[in-house]
């Protein structure tokens, strides 16, 4: 929910980052657009379960999971939440996932390739929505557990 998120952000000074836009952002693609920056500046949030509980990763939005990372990393198979369980799990629907304003006990990590960018763009809870974060302001906020390496160039 865009409500949840922005609320989240308005915690840390940040409320006023968030952009809402009269076209969908709920894809990489359409954020880019939406926003008017390259893929690699849109900050997509991932959602997956690893041993029963939700997990976010923020990535770049030019970048995919690179399963034997992810493996190495988490000790698991990825295995992506179903569609129509992200929003039960995460708190946001698909199309707005992000870092702000999650259920309780879902876990955040930011993806190393993000490091490349000063600023990105994650979504903020709706499918029309973006917040244009620092990098460190992203790791601020998002209350992240650690940076992982977890992806390779699409």
């Amino acid at each position: 929910m865009f409500s949840k998120a922005k609320e989240h952000l308005e915690k840390y000074g940040m409320g006023n980052l968030v952009s809402e836009f009269e076209v969908s952002s709920a894809t990489v693609g359409e954020a880019a657009i939406a926003v008017g920056v390259t893929e690699g500046e849109i900050a997509k949030t991932l959602s997956f379960i690893v041993e029963e509980n939700p997990i976010l990763i923020v990535v770049a939005g030019d970048v995919k999971i690179d399963n034997a990372k992810y493996k190495a990393e988490f000790h698991a198979k990825a295995k992506m939440i179903p569609f129509e369980s992200v929003e039960e799990l995460i708190g946001h629907a698909v199309g707005g996932v992000c870092p702000f304003g999650v259920n309780e006990g879902v876990t955040v990590y930011l993806d190393e390739s993000l490091k490349r960018f000063d600023i990105v763009y994650p979504a903020c809870g709706s499918s029309n929505s973006a917040v244009k974060l620092t990098v460190e302001q992203l790791e601020t906020a998002s209350g992240f557990t650690k940076w992982v390496d977890v992806c390779k160039s699409i």
